[in-house]
């Protein structure tokens, strides 16, 4: 008998499960669940088919697709039977099915690959799909079946990541396993989309040709901005002028459009009016190019009309295979000897370095670009991305984790599209790599997230950065500042800074700013006087450096009038060289900005390398640098804990909780009802201590009865029970009478009949835990105690989601009034290990369930026996645009950037 799946509409499929998804060689191709429709194009895929790949699909030579078959195959109930196609243009290039087994939890699931496709990634792409939707389908298992000479397929299998029992009979595998995530093959899925993103930001930075699509050769065009910084870069590839008027352009042969050039172009550089792109585009297609590098503007930034020829662009881009950086980009890099990449409106090509800048505003960029030069920082990519309609932040993070060129990573962002992965890609990347961001617009706050964020004041800003181990600073010159030490300097093993100078006022000056960071003093600032040679100057410096008490060096120097300061500064760089400490050190030197000649430790390239020794105008510029290095080595020093899940969830049935209530709003936002909320909370062993809403004071007298004295009385209008004068809280009731006379006495203040009943917790401190969304960092859960003092002086403390054990521990006793739960003044103290269940609990129902917009646990009393959930609150709603769960996937092409 058919199941009630069955009878769905084909055409109907879940619209989240459509996807662009990223393969191993960096192309793209579009992921959806077959339609019927489709029955044309799976004969074509069929018919591409060797006679191998079709042996291995169906154990036999299936040289056609019978009527019936075809329709089975083309006709799926998106429940029961589900089928995704991976689409290449208009081509179906991959075919991936399950099927459930006797309407039990197992399916059969099987894939294949067009031939030329294969080794692209394609297998464990849709076997990661079919896992997800099957799982949303109630399914718990797949089986298979694979001939034991399709080693291929088995792989796929056997490297994803899951548990997989294997049997063999005639040649023929049988394969079982639980498709639930496992920290194995989530691992395996970060590790490929790692790989994926990684190359196809490689084939941008590597291109072997650029065709210049508009070169002109009128100087007032960007086609010919674009093209002499091509030539005069000197690219080690092939450039490719694309004019339709013109035999030839600044000397090379150019061609009337992409099309007739007669090699394979790997990037196409975009220099003609917005709306001549899209018959570009049409070109570019048909060329196969892989990247395209538009500069022109007049796209979303201008308006609606050209947000939605952004969109149409990069949907048709993406659906052939390929990538967009841009439009409105200042354009890509790359300064490597191989390569010497110069596709940017910039007119120079910086000096070689081993420092990645991500740049969101085109505007900016040729301003810094002309900064980092000046100050002698060298790079060795950078990457313009104008309006981010495709190639974002996150993409550079996954290249730079692993491009060994690359030891420094800066970033200027405005916005994030998504701020769960690139929380999460910069805290693994910052293990091992310094990331320094300029975050502008911190508090302009999208639509979809108006009724659920809330202002997070500016030192819980810095934790959060802090969290994932970003560098954060509010300016372009602090960004380089920072950039220089980074650079040129080793990392501090301490906190503990000595300085050195000939001014006794600017010495204390850099020790006043060095105490304000919260660095150490290794001893009293050394003054060498302004009579005091280059070699007595030297000395000074040997002799801190050597110090076993010192783990940076702060070198503050006025020139004095008898000697040049250029012989100071040159003993400086000796005894830095001689001594090879790998201790920091940061100088004011010659009033320069940036590494002055003298202090530099130049590489074959004859630029400022490692050793260098930058120098800023102000002492107090110079240990603002230095500190925000110290705090990123002691952040790389801590222990990074683990991701926790307590023991005790039960989320698959808070999904259907949250599942059930948001489908009975029609997916509006709303404030759960308290028994909804004791439910989902439930899910997570999270208890609200027991009450009971009453609406007479014997059905108040009953309850209490029933929970057991003594009992607490309160108003429910949410409007009252912040104010106890006023809500009339009765705390204590032990007994019948008292009870009685509480419930009349509330029901009068407040005009309600309605009153909480609850069972007294243990008395202790309250505290309250909540969920919050921000726009720069996804789902944050904050800490700290309940009241109007904590409340106005704005004392919470926040962590983005997901949290390591470390980071929930850390987060009870960030906030100001944190020793109130430690024994402050003699007391004893709160049950730590509780409040962090608590929090550990909170955040995995954050996770999970990403409906959740907005959670208060207030108040939570913390006392030595426990901590007790005395209210609650949590508000539910569509959930914001992905979050970073789900199979791998590119950012949705209208999500926000």
């Amino acid at each position: 008998m058919a199941s009630e799946d069955t009878k769905r509409d084909p055409y109907d499929f879940p619209r989240e499960w459509e996807a662009d998804v990223l393969l191993s060689d960096g192309g793209t191709v579009h992921l959806r669940p077959v339609i019927p429709s489709d029955a044309d194009g799976l004969v074509a895929f069929h018919g591409r088919l060797s006679e191998r790949t079709r042996y291995f699909r169906y154990f036999g030579a299936y040289p056609r697709i019978p009527q019936r078959d075809l329709e089975r195959f083309s006709v799926v109930d998106h429940h029961d039977r589900v089928a995704f196609v991976a689409l290449l243009g208009d081509d179906i290039v991959a075919v991936g099915r399950y099927e459930r087994l006797e309407h039990g939890p197992s399916a059969e699931v099987a894939f294949v690959v067009d031939d030329a496709h294969q080794g692209r990634g394609l297998g464990s792409i849709l076997l990661e799909h079919l896992a997800a939707a099957a799982s949303e389908c109630g399914l718990r298992r797949f089986v298979a079946e694979v001939l034991a000479e399709n080693a291929a397929m088995v792989r796929v299998f056997r490297d994803a990541g899951y548990q997989v029992s294997r049997e063999i009979e005639e040649g023929v595998l049988h394969l079982e396993f639980d498709i639930d995530p496992t920290e194995e093959s989530l691992a395996v899925a970060r590790s490929r989309e790692q790989a994926a993103e990684a190359r196809s930001v490689h084939n941008l930075l590597h291109p072997k040709s650029v065709a210049v699509i508009g070169a002109s050769t009128d100087p007032t065009k960007i086609g010919y901005v674009a093209l002499t910084n091509l030539l005069s870069a000197d690219f080690a590839g092939t450039v490719y002028p694309v004019n339709p008027e013109h035999k030839s352009v600044r000397g090379v042969r150019a061609y009337p459009s992409v099309v007739d050039i007669p090699e394979d172009v790997d990037l196409a550089l975009v220099a003609v009016p917005a709306e001549a792109v899209e018959s570009v585009l049409d070109g570019a297609l048909a060329k196969g190019v892989k990247t395209l590098l538009i500069v022109s503007g007049g796209f979303a930034e201008a308006g609606p009309h050209g947000l939605h020829a952004e969109l149409r662009l990069v949907g048709e881009a993406r659906a052939h295979g390929m990538r967009v950086v841009g439009p409105n980009a200042l354009g890509v890099l790359n300064t490597d000897a191989s390569v010497r990449l110069n596709a940017t409106l910039a007119p120079r090509l910086p000096a070689r370095g081993r420092t990645g800048f991500f740049c969101q505003s085109g505007a900016l960029g040729t301003a810094i670009l002309a900064d980092a030069e000046a100050r002698g920082l060298g790079l060795s990519t950078f990457v313009s991305a104008g309006n981010r309609a495709d190639v974002s932040g996150n993409d550079l993070l996954q290249y730079w984790e692993t491009d060994p060129a690359t030891d420094l990573v800066l970033l200027y962002l405005e916005s994030f599209g998504n701020p769960r992965k690139f929380a999460r890609l910069a805290r693994r990347l910052a293990r091992t790599k310094p990331v320094v961001a300029v975050k502008s617009g911190r508090h302009a706050v999208r639509p979809q997230l108006a009724a659920t964020s809330a202002e997070v004041d500016e030192s819980s800003v810095q934790a959060l950065f802090e969290q994932a181990g970003v560098v954060r600073v509010d300016t372009l010159a602090q960004l380089f500042d920072t950039a220089l030490v980074f650079a040129h300097q080793p990392l501090p093993a301490g906190p503990r800074v000595a300085i050195v100078g000939n001014s006794s006022a600017i010495g204390l000056l850099a020790a006043d700013t060095a105490r304000a960071h919260g660095l150490r003093l290794a001893a009293d600032p050394v003054d060498v006087g302004p009579q005091a040679s280059p070699e007595e100057f030297a000395a000074a410096v040997r002799e801190a450096l050597n110090s076993p008490e010192t783990d940076a060096l702060v070198v503050v120097f006025v020139p004095p009038l008898a000697i040049p300061g250029t012989a100071y500064a040159r003993a400086l760089r000796e005894v830095v060289v001689e001594m090879d400490k790998n201790k920091p050190i940061v100088s004011t030197f010659l009033a320069v900005e940036g590494v002055p000649d003298e202090l530099a430790v130049l590489s074959e390239d004859g630029v400022p390398t490692r050793g260098s020794v930058p120098s800023y105008p102000s002492p107090e510029r110079a240990v603002n640098a230095l500190a925000r290095v110290v705090r990123y080595a002691a952040w790389r020093q801590r222990p990074q804990g683990n991701l926790v899940r307590p023991a005790g969830l039960h989320a698959e049935q808070a999904q259907v909780i949250v599942s059930e209530l948001l489908a009975a709003e029609d997916g509006k936002t709303t404030l759960l009802s308290d028994d909804d909320v004791v439910r989902l909370l439930g899910c997570y062993g999270i208890d609200v201590v027991p009450f009971r809403v009453v609406t007479s004071a014997d059905e108040a007298v009953t309850a209490a009865e029933d929970l057991g004295f003594p009992v607490t009385l309160k108003a429910v209008d949410e409007r009252l029970r912040g104010r106890p004068d006023l809500a009339g809280v009765r705390l204590d009731l032990s007994s019948v009478d008292g009870v009685r006379r509480a419930y009349l006495d509330l029901r009068e203040i407040s005009g309600d009949d309605e009153v909480y009943v609850q069972r007294m917790a243990p008395k202790g401190i309250s505290c309250v835990v909540g969920l919050q969304d921000d726009p720069s960092f996804g789902t944050l859960v904050s800490f700290g105690l309940s009241g109007l003092v904590s409340t106005l002086l704005g004392d919470r403390a926040y962590r983005a989601v997901p949290l390591t054990d470390v980071d929930a521990a850390t987060l009870l006793r960030e906030p100001r009034t944190s020793p109130l739960l430690t024994g402050y003044r003699g007391d004893e103290p709160a049950d730590l290990a509780a409040l962090q269940d608590i929090v550990l609990r909170v955040a995995a129902l954050a996770e999970d369930n990403p409906e959740v917009r907005s959670m208060t646990l207030d108040p939570i009393l913390a006392s030595p026996d426990g901590a007790f959930v005395a209210n609650a609150r949590i508000v539910l709603g569509p959930p914001p645009s992905r979050p970073d769960t789900g199979p791998r996937r590119l950012r949705p092409i209208n999500a926000p950037a």
